[in-house]
């Protein structure tokens, strides 16, 4: 099969569009045509048909065509009473009149009410089977409807696919040249499977170690973290010390430097002088 431009099916769809053909080729069986459209002939001799107001014979729709079904459908009951009362008439009057009259016996008239019995459960049947077929070609009627209107959607949709794939292609070869041009840079894409395959063995490799080595850190974290911890405790008591340290300093400093004693030095000069006593009892020399 050959295949088809989207710019030669685009051009192919407005055309059946301008000439109204799409709707000719994609309509749906009309089963309106044969009430809508008798021949000629039926409709010079047929005075008694009509057609409801909401009817249209190029485009019928399913208001009309149930304002018309209910029309007959009162149209006929009329009919078939009209019809019975005229057979009626007819049969008593050729029964009065008749040479010689006919005359109905009980017997008769109870044969002719089995008949009539008879025949009436026939008529339910054949009404039963009509009602059934009704409901059956009603679940049709709207899964065709249903069907045309997505037929329409797609249509719709079929009249810019042609340009969508104009796109995809044009970008397919943007894609492409852009692709020839970054061969070198991205070498790795265009290996063939066994290397590529070799690869990706290699990368699930050094995946598997960096998941082994994070296992490891992060059940060695606990421990790190309490020595952290036991490391700030230490570290905050000496900070408090020094800072104690450099208070004691810096106070001493300054009593130095006002001309203040704080007994601290006579009091070294006292040790100094009972350890040199002690050093001559003894005979020690320092």
């Amino acid at each position: 099969m050959a295949e088809l431009n989207p710019t030669e099916v685009r051009k192919q769809l407005q055309q059946l569009a301008e000439n109204g053909d799409i709707k000719t080729q994609l309509n749906i069986l009309r089963i309106s045509e044969p009430i809508f459209a008798p021949d000629a002939g039926s409709q010079n001799s047929s005075p008694s048909k009509r057609r409801s107001d909401a009817s249209n014979l190029d485009n019928p729709t399913p208001a009309s065509l149930e304002a018309d079904l209910t029309h007959y459908k009162e149209l006929f009951s009329k009919l078939r009473f009209s019809y019975v009362e005229q057979v009626t008439k007819e049969k008593f009057l050729r029964a009065i009149v008749g040479d010689p009259p006919l005359v109905v016996g009980h017997n008769e008239n109870v044969e002719m009410e089995t008949q009539l019995a008879e025949v009436k459960a026939e008529l339910r049947a054949r009404k039963e089977e009509v009602r059934a077929m009704v409901e059956e070609m009603e679940k049709t009627g709207r899964d065709l409807a249903n069907r045309y209107k997505n037929v329409q959607l797609q249509m719709t949709q079929l009249s810019s696919l042609p340009e969508s794939i104009e796109n995809l292609e044009s970008t397919i070869a943007e894609l492409r040249e852009k692709q020839g041009i970054d061969s070198d840079k991205a070498s790795s894409q265009n290996l063939p499977l066994p290397a590529t395959l070799s690869l990706l063995s290699e990368r699930e490799a050094e995946l598997a170690a960096l998941d082994r080595q994070l296992a490891a850190v992060q059940n060695t974290l606990p421990r790190k973290t309490r020595e952290a911890e036991a490391v700030d405790r230490e570290l905050s008591v000496l900070e408090r010390r020094k800072t104690e340290a450099v208070a004691q300093a810096q106070e001493v400093q300054r009593k130095k430097e006002e001309g203040e004693s704080d007994g601290l030095v006579e009091m070294g000069k006292w040790y100094r002088s009972v350890q040199e006593a002690l050093n001559n009892l003894v005979d020690v020399d320092v």
